[in-house]
């Protein structure tokens, strides 16, 4: 039997209460099957992956678009599901604030928003820390404990200034946020200087130059893998067609996965 979306949220909060954990991206029902049947005990998703499989580059899906996803990755899984939202697709407070209580109402139990967009880059202090205030209230608004994390984007836009970025979480934690975000911290000695300097839980987004324990020893509660996973199933793909195209070789062809373990129980 699936467990209630209240069960699926407590799932969730007791998660950022107990050892760091990894939270995977999956970019579809499929791929978020994979990843439950491996044992992960929560999913989020990724923007740039979902975008992916539209055809798109990351920052081009619609709010109705994430939305079905989000239900699609709720329905297939048991996990509690957490929706990359990117800035709300739309700068004011209230547009934050619709997207959380759309998601919600989809089956999600978390959701992230970030204080950039590409027309205005990254959004003012105080009108970053007004929309996740807005946020914050859709969320507690909902009749379960729904897990809002808020981003600051400085390190993956262009403004890797750590001083900043450790001011927005803050003002980020004091407006509410459950959980906070700096993606694109470089090292394990940045990743401490922003867990010191906050306490809620910290999400990292991983990277190959830093391990788990790296990332783990240096205060993080969560640990997220962004489009990575899609993308490396994207570059195996067009790896295997190319030597097709180029070579005549269909060896790659003789891969072989565990659809019927992977897929064994009904979602």
């Amino acid at each position: 039997m699936q467990p209630t979306q209240e069960q699926k949220a407590a799932d969730f909060r007791r998660l950022h209460e107990g050892d760091a954990f990894v939270i995977p991206n999956p970019w579809d029902a499929g791929s978020a099957r994979i990843l439950e049947s491996l044992g992960f005990e929560a999913l989020a998703t990724t923007s740039s992956g979902f975008a992916l499989t539209l055809g798109r580059l990351d920052g081009d899906v619609t709010l109705d678009e994430v939305v079905d996803h989000a239900g699609a990755l709720d329905r297939a899984t048991s996990l509690p599901v957490s929706v990359d939202l990117e800035n709300g697709y739309g700068p004011d407070p209230d547009d934050a604030a619709t997207a959380i209580a759309r998601v919600a109402e989809a089956g999600a139990v978390g959701g992230s928003i970030e204080d950039y967009e590409a027309e205005r880059g990254i959004y003012d202090f105080d009108h970053a820390v007004e929309r996740v205030a807005a946020a914050c209230e859709a969320a507690r608004r909902a009749s379960f404990p729904f897990t809002l994390t808020a981003r600051a984007e400085n390190h993956i836009r262009g403004n890797p200034d750590l001083d900043d970025t450790i001011a927005r979480l803050r003002a980020f934690e004091e407006a509410g946020a459950d959980v906070v975000y700096a993606p694109g911290l470089g090292s394990s000695d940045q990743i401490r200087a922003v867990c010191d300097a906050v306490s809620k839980p910290v999400n990292v987004l991983a990277h190959p130059g830093l391990t788990m324990s790296e990332i783990v020893h240096a205060g993080a509660q969560r640990i997220s893998v962004g489009g990575g996973l899609a993308f490396v199933a994207a570059g195996a793909m067009a790896a295997a067609a190319e030597r097709i195209r180029d070579d005549g070789d269909f060896s790659a062809l003789a891969a072989r996965v565990n659809l019927s373990e992977w897929f064994a129980s009904p979602a």
